[in-house]
């Protein structure tokens, strides 16, 4: 789509901040308007609209995406994005570990029991782990402690908790960040350990490096978006 407008500035409305374009306030793909509840939000997707060029970039654009997210899908839809992310749960990256080489075994024991560790103390959640890929069952009770958790994340933090857990594959990760256990550098690492292990041993690989530079990005904006929450 070509810009259509000069300028890009954060204001308020009733019930909110949005943004307006050359005094226009902007809607969602859904027509609601793009009413968000802090005024640094505000500013954060008025500086994405503002840095778009001749052409207007939408993935280029993590926080309006977002919003849009929580504004069009998420009132109607917040018991299937609550499901679309307890299915992580059962298949949880930090619960998957290496049989070898002992160095890889070592650095996710490190990087990944502390994480489970914090869930069981935090959330009352105790999930199992297993070596190797066959299908690991969790039990009843971590599954539904995880349903509570992430039931008690109000709709614009439930947008940042389906980016993080989608981007690292782990639910745990996912809500460590979104309380502030792990900021977005220590969810990547913690999600790249395989990855990075791989990289050392095989050297890299530009497609996979094009796919992790996106990834990296969504978790960076999920990052953002939480501290402009508030």
């Amino acid at each position: 789509m070509k810009r259509f407008y000069t300028a890009a500035a954060a204001g308020p409305i009733a019930g909110g901040h949005t943004v307006f374009l050359d005094g226009k306030p902007v809607k969602t793909p859904a027509r609601n308007a793009l009413c968000l509840p802090t005024e640094a939000l505000a500013g954060a997707i008025a500086a994405e609209w503002a840095a778009q060029g001749d052409t207007i970039e939408p993935r280029k654009m993590r926080l309006m995406g977002m919003a849009c997210t929580v504004l069009d899908r998420i009132p109607e839809r917040r018991g299937a994005a609550i499901d679309q992310v307890l299915a992580f749960a059962e298949t949880d990256l930090l619960c998957y570990r290496a049989t070898d080489p002992a160095e890889l075994v070592t650095r996710q024991a490190q990087a990944w029991q502390p994480l489970l560790d914090w869930a069981a103390e935090r959330f009352d959640a105790v999930l199992r782990t297993t070596s190797g890929v066959m299908p690991l069952v969790q039990p009843r009770e971590a599954i539904q402690a995880l349903r509570r958790a992430v039931e008690a994340v109000d709709d614009w933090r439930l947008s940042a908790l389906l980016a993080a857990t989608s981007g690292t594959g782990s639910l745990v990760v996912g809500l460590a960040l979104v309380h502030g256990r792990l900021d977005a550098a220590g969810a990547w690492r913690v999600a790249r350990i395989d990855s990075d292990f791989q990289e050392e041993r095989w050297g890299r690989d530009e497609l996979s490096a094009e796919s992790a530079q996106h990834a990296r990005a969504d978790l960076d904006a999920a990052e953002a978006w939480l501290r402009l929450l508030g």
